[in-house]
């Protein structure tokens, strides 16, 4: 079939070249594979996946004359699918709490169902759906979907992710797929015009107090406790002071209890924020997205439940103010930012939870096959959060180079000179001093007089954080006590620095 014949009959929608070449690749496998073969397929947030499958449905249907049932694992989903398949001319029905039984199942070609809503009606015996030879599985990493395997035994069933990773590191998807097909990665869909591009601002943040539940993932209770306590909460508001003022935002959370302090927080600074988390009603959570969409500066700070079936590509910047050890998660967070919108190509991450040290750029390629075939071995090596503090790199933002612009130099390796002053047998403490001595420089540099010079010490929290880290693991301390009575030392003696230099 050809590009102009797809187009046609996809009604108002479009498809590109890159997905009709892997929706091929998808009818092929249906064509050479029995009629009960399990294919997953990948691509990634913001391809378009619901747009292939949907027009998957469609031709499925005109070639089989059999009918498809699409699960979700989310209400949101099913609407948005049922939706997009009304576009292909595709007469569906989305089976809901509301549907009991299906008397008008012949008026159908093809049914939307949440997983836990359509386990529970085909479980009981009245309920029966019939002449099924297609299952799609959108967002298929969910473990919940494979309760429903079995009523499908005889049908051809099609996986749909953008991170082919389980989650649930005891139940690999290999067990339930035989063959993944991976699309183009995020590097191409961006060089191509489809996807933006991500700006990325990492800081630094000590995670080694986090925990690491059952499911591989820190707890929302040590995450609370990290995230909430005034440092961090101060880091995230200067955070976006610095990169993201006045643009609108999208924050990350894990836990309500940090998404309401994150709410606070802004609130008391004075900006256009509110908070939104899953114990929301439906009318609250309309009412709180429709303000998102409709106000160009405005916060939105939430917990995981815009991380599916959440699209507002007017976002300009996406705060990751969480840990993570799941990659899927990494990708679904960055991902809300990278629909193109209007004449905008580039969105931006500010990453306050190491993440992107952890995982690599976001726009990296991936290979997924590996991850596919070898999920212990990718799980079994991620970097633990102490490789992460001890290779972490500081960069000064842009916003804060400024500030400094009258300074020739701003750079200073703890590590370097802290072989200068070994070898040259003096003692390891005047590493410190030759950092406090280049700090209260580039401060009186860039300053009218002592005033000016202290407040710009201010912006160098983060730096003098990250040199006392570094300078801790030359000298193989890294007691908490040790370094938080060094960041007040180093303070003062930079404060005191400035006396009778203007």
């Amino acid at each position: 079939m050809s590009i102009e014949t797809l187009n046609k009959n996809a009604s108002e929608k479009r498809l590109y070249d890159y997905q009709i070449k892997d929706l091929n690749r998808i009818f092929d496998v249906m064509r050479d594979e029995s009629n009960d073969f399990n294919l997953l397929y990948q691509l990634p947030t913001g391809g378009g996946k619901t747009i292939i499958f949907s027009e998957i449905v469609r031709r499925y249907i005109q070639q089989h004359n059999k009918k498809v049932v699409i699960l979700t694992h989310r209400v949101e989903l099913c609407k948005q699918t049922s939706n997009v398949l009304s576009g292909f001319n595709v007469k569906n029905k989305v089976i809901n709490s509301k549907v009991k039984t299906l008397p008008d199942q012949d008026e159908y070609q093809c049914f939307v169902a949440m997983v836990e809503t359509l386990n529970n009606r085909l479980s009981d015996k009245d309920f029966e759906l019939k002449n099924v030879g297609l299952v799609i599985i959108d967002e298929a990493h969910y473990n919940s979907f494979r309760k429903l395997f079995k009523f499908f035994e005889q049908c051809f069933i099609l996986g749909v992710t953008a991170t082919p990773l389980s989650s649930n590191i005891k139940l690999p998807m290999k067990d339930n797929y035989k063959k993944l097909i991976v699309g183009d990665d995020i590097s191409t869909l961006i060089k191509n015009g489809f996807l933006s591009n991500a700006e990325v601002y990492n800081y630094d943040v000590g995670l080694t107090a986090l925990k690491i539940g059952i499911n591989g993932d820190y707890t929302v209770k040590s995450s609370e406790a990290l995230y909430t306590n005034s440092v961090m909460q101060s880091k995230l508001l200067v955070a976006y002071e610095e990169l993201a003022k006045g643009k609108k935002t999208l924050i990350f959370n894990n836990g309500i209890y940090t998404s309401k302090e994150v709410f606070y927080t802004f609130k008391k600074a004075g900006y256009n924020v509110q908070h939104l988390d899953n114990t929301a009603s439906k009318q609250d959570r309309k009412d709180i997205l429709k303000w998102f969409k409709t106000t160009p500066d405005a916060i939105l700070s939430s917990v995981s439940i815009l991380t599916t079936g959440f699209d507002e590509p007017s976002v300009e910047s996406i705060i990751l103010n969480r840990a993570t050890r799941s990659l899927t998660l990494y990708f679904q967070m960055i991902g809300r930012g990278s629909r193109i919108y209007k004449d905008r190509k580039i969105f931006q991450v500010i990453d306050l939870g190491n993440n992107i040290a952890r995982f690599g750029p976001w726009n990296q390629p991936v290979d997924w096959q590996h991850i596919f075939s070898y999920p212990d071995l990718y799980l079994d090596n991620i970097v633990d959060d102490e490789d992460l503090e001890r290779h972490f790199i500081y960069t000064m933002p842009d916003s804060l180079l400024k500030k400094f612009k009258k300074s020739k130099s701003l750079d200073f390796d703890i590590k370097t000179e802290y072989k200068d002053v070994i070898n040259s047998g003096k003692k390891s403490f005047m590493v410190i001093e030759r950092s406090i001595a280049q700090h209260s420089q580039i401060c009186v540099e860039n300053s009218e007089d002592v005033y000016d010079a202290r407040d710009l010490t201010k912006l160098l929290q983060d730096e003098i954080a990250y040199r006392i880290k570094q300078y801790c693991y030359c000298i193989m301390n890294s007691t908490q006590n040790y370094k938080d009575w060094l960041f007040v030392e180093y303070n003062r003696k930079l404060r005191i620095s400035f006396n009778g230099k203007f």
